[in-house]
């Protein structure tokens, strides 16, 4: 789920793309934040391998009394065993007669089939959300600095030796390694005392991000267990920060109630599996 905020039907606002999986369908979910507490406006399509008509097409909902277009291509998407394609596809929002955002690689296929010019205010992501299974170890992928390069994040879960009584089903002395790039960022030792924290660290010399974590019910739980990690941009040099919101400084981005700050956070949920 990635959530982005941006100018739409005379309001800022969030606009959230959420991809899901399971065994038989591939779905694209659109919601477009709604105004005096009133339900989000969403658009939902299913991609089943049957229905290839369907992964190529748009749909229309209302917002505050404007017309909301999605349109979408996903005929010849790659999604290389990701629940996000990888590229070949794009996903359209467009209200009055402008791209307000679009995602995917095949951006001038998309302003061609729209017939719509880009929007003047550059969408901005504000967080993306990802859900990840494993035994022990769990990674994924993000850019801390929108159009930087990709990160990889490595989690794993070492566990402990054997005490007889220890109080964690007889293991002790388990421990947490976070990865970034293939190195070492962060090391946690004890972490049956050490389940919840937070360390700030350096991906790279100008980047510097704030990392959560609460693994509480990986270590105390039963069945199918969630780690929960946060990884929150702090601070990155001035030109890489720079966003739309200063170039358009007229646009009054800041002033939308969804939070104010641009910073970007990554919320992992690590489903640990036995």
């Amino acid at each position: 789920m990635s959530v982005y905020r941006t100018k739409l039907a005379g309001l800022c606002r969030l606009i959230i793309i959420t991809w899901c999986k399971n065994l038989l369908v591939n779905g694209l979910s659109v919601s477009v934040q709604a105004t005096n507490g009133s339900e989000n406006h969403q658009c939902k399509v299913e991609l089943k391998p049957w229905y290839f008509w369907r992964k190529q097409g748009s749909k229309q909902f209302i917002v505050d009394g404007r017309a909301v277009d999605v349109v979408w291509d996903l005929k010849a998407a790659k999604f290389n065993g990701e629940t996000e394609p990888q590229s070949d596809f794009y996903v359209a929002i467009v209200c009055e007669e402008e791209v307000v955002l679009l995602v995917g690689d095949l951006k001038k296929d998309a302003y061609r089939k729209t017939g719509c010019r880009p929007a003047l205010i550059e969408p901005i992501l504000v967080s993306r959300k990802e859900h990840v299974f494993g035994k022990k170890r769990f990674t994924t992928r993000v850019r801390f600095i929108e159009k930087g390069k990709f990160h990889g994040i490595s989690i794993e879960f070492i566990n402990g030796g054997s005490s007889g009584g220890d109080i964690i089903g007889g293991r002790s002395d388990s421990q947490l390694e976070i990865k970034v790039d293939g190195k070492l960022a962060i090391l946690v030792k004890h972490l049956q005392w050490k389940f919840r924290g937070n360390e700030s660290i350096h991906v790279n010399k100008t980047t510097r991000v704030d990392v959560y974590w609460d693994v509480h019910d990986w270590l105390f739980g039963s069945g199918p267990r969630q780690g929960l990690f946060i990884f929150r941009l702090v601070s990155a040099s001035p030109s890489l920060l720079l966003t739309q919101e200063e170039e358009n400084y007229g646009s009054g981005l800041e002033n939308d109630n969804s939070g104010g700050s641009s910073s970007f956070s990554l919320f992992l949920h690590a489903w640990k599996e036995e």
